[in-house]
């Protein structure tokens, strides 16, 4: 029998994390990719740059409409896809090409002591003008790999940035 509704009545406490996922968005024309200033209010690395992304959500996963059943198991397919699309339109104002590339993922425990699945991919520039959520962000910049270190970034991402410009720069 499916799960009537998502609980975490039954989960073992120590397998509970936020699920997130970045997306590193480069833009062919100019081979620059996308960074966001964070608000200063961000509990996690206010004020540093980083890359459109957001955590999983529980409304993400409607019950009534799965993309399929498998059994007793209720799946939710391109959850992931859609959550990096959904939050780059959000964060950025910006399409993204439904092909995600996997860069790496790390796991880490923020400031208030809830740990944290981030897994980070690169995707194509589709269209639209970046218009940076003023909530979340307080700047925004296109930048290649030698650009990144003029701004204050979250560590790491300018690898991120060096990988996607080799993925998609063939």
């Amino acid at each position: 029998m499916p799960a009537p509704e998502i609980s975490i009545e039954k989960a073992k406490k120590d397998k509970l994390f936020y699920f997130v996922a970045n997306v590193v968005v480069w833009r062919e024309s100019d081979r620059r990719c996308l960074i966001l200033k964070r608000s200063e209010r961000e509990k996690v690395h206010p004020g540093k740059y980083a890359m459109p992304g957001g955590k999983l959500e529980w409304k993400d996963m409607d019950l009534a409409h799965p993309t399929r059943m498998n059994g007793d198991v209720i799946d939710f397919e391109n959850a992931v896809e859609d959550l990096v699309a959904r939050e780059t339109r959000e964060e950025a104002g910006i399409e993204i090409e439904k092909k995600l590339y996997y860069i790496n993922s790390v796991a880490f425990v923020r400031p208030d002591g809830i740990p944290v699945i981030l897994v980070k991919f690169a995707a194509k520039y589709k269209s639209g003008n970046v218009s940076p959520n003023p909530h979340d962000f307080s700047d925004f910049a296109w930048v290649n790999e030698n650009e990144i270190v003029n701004y204050d970034y979250i560590k790491g991402i300018d690898e991120e940035i060096k990988e996607t410009i080799k993925i998609f720069g063939k």
